[in-house]
């Protein structure tokens, strides 16, 4: 087949499913993922504060205004302008503002930077890297004994940050902007790591490191850790936006892809060549087959295959060329029973949805197999 002749009308994650955690920007990373094909599971794996309602950022904003800091350190953009309109509602906003614009203000990367200045103010510094390592590497170098330093913190954890400058000698005031909480519904986090465990999505996404550890936190009190890191090892993809991000996991001996940006787009960018790389293909009778999460591509096209087929076919994927007796196919069939009748109901059904029956034979009294090609069937029956 020409692939510049025959483009695939689908995208590249087509048959894939995704589970999404992301309580933010869910919506915005759950089109991305679909306008690429991929069916999505959202489950927000906690819930953000509204910074209106958060009683401990206003008694950290009303403590820095009367007690001013030495130095700023402005981590996020969504952030530092949360905070500044949450100021505004408290009717804390000028003096606010007042106040960060007498004090030495750090902003972490472009984007801060841009949010600190469409607020009339000015940052002394901002590391072109967006790395919270060059701002400590900058805050220690100038010495930080005795001075007192505001960091606005934004869910994620900040591995070292906050100890290094307090051995350093600094006080340190945290500013909660966008504080985390448990879901008030978990059923959606119980549904995603019931698909994760039976290995029924393809990959879950991970845009925070509260969110990695808040599903970790709910597998551990439904008893399903082992089953969860099991199948993050095997099965299942876990995809992280960044290296912070990924702590909680690889706490967990986890590992995870990222994008080398740390975006939303690059993400899905890591999906897009991860998760079809990773899907079986095949020769049989002469097709092109590859067995995705919940379909199949022959010669490209892509066919929708049910969950009862999509078992089948998986099983005898594991031994291409072999014939598979219709007692062990049964055993893949969930809540089947001992009826072989199942089997060759399913059996018929997968044939319909893959639109070429010859690419699975019947054996007779033996059970069925995949018609693999002639020419690689020796080499695909001795890897088996």
């Amino acid at each position: 087949m020409d692939d510049e002749q025959q483009r695939p009308d689908h995208g590249p994650l087509a048959g894939f499913t995704v589970g999404v955690t992301a309580a933010r920007r869910a919506d915005e990373l759950g089109a991305l993922l679909q306008r690429r094909g991929a069916a999505v599971q959202h489950a927000p794996a906690l819930r953000i504060v509204p910074l209106a309602d958060d009683s401990e950022l206003m008694a950290a904003t009303k403590q820095l205004i009367d007690q001013a800091p030495d130095v700023v350190v402005a981590t996020t953009a969504i952030g530092f302008r949360g905070w500044v309109e949450a100021a505004d509602g408290w009717g804390l906003g000028d003096a606010l503002l007042e106040r960060l614009g007498a004090v030495e203000l750090l902003a972490r990367g472009p984007k801060v930077k841009g949010a600190v200045r469409a607020a009339g103010l000015t940052e002394r510094w901002s590391p072109s890297s967006e790395s919270m390592a060059e701002v400590l590497d900058r805050l220690l170098e100038e010495g930080v004994d005795g001075r007192r330093i505001a960091v606005q913190l934004h869910g994620e954890p900040l591995p070292g940050f906050v100890e290094a400058l307090r051995e350093g000698g600094a006080e340190v005031v945290g500013v909660p902007v966008y504080r985390w909480l448990p879901p008030e519904d978990l059923g959606p986090v119980d549904r995603l790591l019931d698909a994760t465990v039976s290995r029924g999505v393809d990959a879950v996404t991970f845009t925070s490191a509260p969110a990695a550890a808040s599903l970790l936190g709910r597998a551990e009190e439904r008893g399903l850790l082992p089953e969860l890191l099991a199948a993050f090892g095997h099965g299942v993809l876990p995809a992280c936006v960044g290296p912070v991000t990924a702590v909680p996991l690889q706490a967990h001996g986890v590992e995870t892809v990222q994008p080398e940006r740390f975006r939303l787009g690059p993400l899905v960018q890591v999906l897009c060549r991860e998760l079809p790389a990773r899907a079986r293909a095949l020769p049989v009778a002469g097709f092109r087959l590859e067995i995705r999460g919940h379909a199949v591509l022959v010669d490209g096209e892509l066919r929708t295959v049910p969950p009862a087929g999509m078992s089948l076919l998986r099983t005898l994927a594991r031994r291409p060329g072999w014939v598979v007796s219709r007692a062990d196919l049964l055993r893949a069939l969930p809540g089947a029973g001992r009826d072989e009748h199942a089997v060759e109901t399913a059996m018929a059904r997968l044939r319909t949805s893959l639109g070429a029956p010859k690419l699975i034979q019947t054996v007779v009294k033996r059970g069925y197999r995949l018609a693999l090609d002639p020419a690689t069937d020796a080499k695909y029956t001795t890897d088996a």
